[in-house]
């Protein structure tokens, strides 16, 4: 045999040894496999808590030991809660930019006090020149909120009270129905005349006299002091003076929700007397629900010097909207409907005039201004 030949069987061999032997060394290793598939006993590790619920089925065992294969899990299974009653807070969008005008008459000059993330809309029952405490008629709107719940400026400009006594102009007068309260003389007016916002009470206040502050900069804290039943913001505009008869609704200067809209009314007898505290329902055709507004009471409020209004109703989204009021006769009363459309970041406007003139849409003449309404087609 030749040296060639001897070496070739050789290494014949020595494959056939190392092939059986690496097929030895693979059976004992899949042995090992099959026994790492064992389950630990329930004490021997810590199980993390799964937040959601999910259920799995458990195959068969096989009689004859396998490799293992990944474990194909059914689809997650939620249990949905049944729904409560509706939140009192709901989402909204972001507010339109200030300052937002789309008409001349426009002047949606302020953001909201309360940030987005709390109720920042006035209670249905205190809103400006509503009459409560028997005879009080309110000169601003409640916003309700957490006591300690932060203040924000609605606009900038610098700060002229931040003390207690701002009715009475005592700063020591802490029976004062305002209680703690900050005032702002905004750098900017409206027609020439200045603009002032106040925010009454406070539990603590963050600024001081002749400070200068920027839109969103911390007033303070929301609190109780002064002539209230529970923790809320009052919140009033005025304009021309800083005093307690020169106000305006505040839901005519700040900003709506994008996408949703301003309602505003003049609701007469046939006379053309104003209504005083007389209450429109507002119902969604959409959404089916029902608000409900109440014209001014007497004295003290004030109209804006366009719209002539004696009823207000911010945060309307957009769409069509059913006007209900019950005009109360000598003999009976009667109920009167109207159909109204919100267009968004835009005023509606409507007017009521008793049976005989009844309800009509369309803003009030302004001598040279033509408007130009928007129609569900556009």
């Amino acid at each position: 045999m030749s040296p060639l030949s001897a070496f070739k069987q050789l290494t014949s061999l020595a494959t056939r040894k190392l092939l059986e032997l690496g097929l030895a060394f693979g059976f004992v290793f899949v042995l090992g496999l099959s026994a790492c598939r064992a389950q630990p006993e329930p004490d021997s590790l810590p199980m993390p808590t799964s937040p959601i619920s999910v259920s799995t089925e458990t195959s068969p065992q096989e009689s004859e030991p396998q490799l293992p294969t990944p474990t194909k899990l059914p689809p997650l299974r939620f249990t949905v809660p049944t729904p409560n009653a509706e939140p009192i807070s709901e989402w909204r969008p972001p507010l339109y930019p200030v300052p937002w005008a789309i008409s001349p008459h426009d002047h949606f000059y302020f953001v909201r006090p309360i940030a987005a993330d709390e109720t920042n809309w006035p209670l249905q029952d205190y809103r400006y020149g509503g009459v409560f405490f028997a005879d009080v008629v309110h000169t601003g709107i409640d916003i309700p909120a957490e006591e300690g719940t932060p203040i924000y400026a609605a606009g900038s400009g610098t700060v002229v009270w931040a003390n207690w006594g701002f009715f009475s102009g005592v700063s020591t007068n802490e029976d004062d129905p305002y209680g703690l309260a900050v005032v702002i003389e905004h750098d900017f007016g409206y027609q020439g005349e200045k603009l002032y916002t106040v925010y009454a009470h406070m539990s603590q206040i963050d600024v001081t006299r002749g400070q200068w502050v920027n839109t969103g900069d911390q007033l303070g804290l929301v609190g109780r002091t002064g002539q209230t039943t529970g923790p809320h913001l009052h919140f009033e505009v005025r304009l021309g003076k800083n005093d307690f008869f020169h106000t305006y609704n505040p839901e005519l200067w700040i900003a709506p929700p994008q996408g949703w809209g301003v309602l505003v009314g003049r609701a007469m007898t046939d006379d053309a007397d104003l209504l005083r505290q007389y209450q429109i329902r507002v119902i969604s055709y959409e959404s089916g629900r029902i608000r409900r507004v109440r014209t001014y009471g007497p004295k003290v409020v004030n109209s804006d010097s366009y719209y002539q209004e004696n009823l207000v109703l911010s945060d309307l989204p957009a769409g069509w909207y059913e006007l209900q009021i019950t005009y109360e006769e000598e003999e009976f009363d009667v109920e009167f409907t109207h159909q109204i459309q919100i267009f968004p970041g835009q005023v509606s406007y409507f007017t009521f005039r008793g049976p005989e003139g009844g309800f009509k849409t369309g803003f009030p003449e302004s001598p040279g201004m033509t408007y130009l309404t928007p129609t569900a087609e556009e």
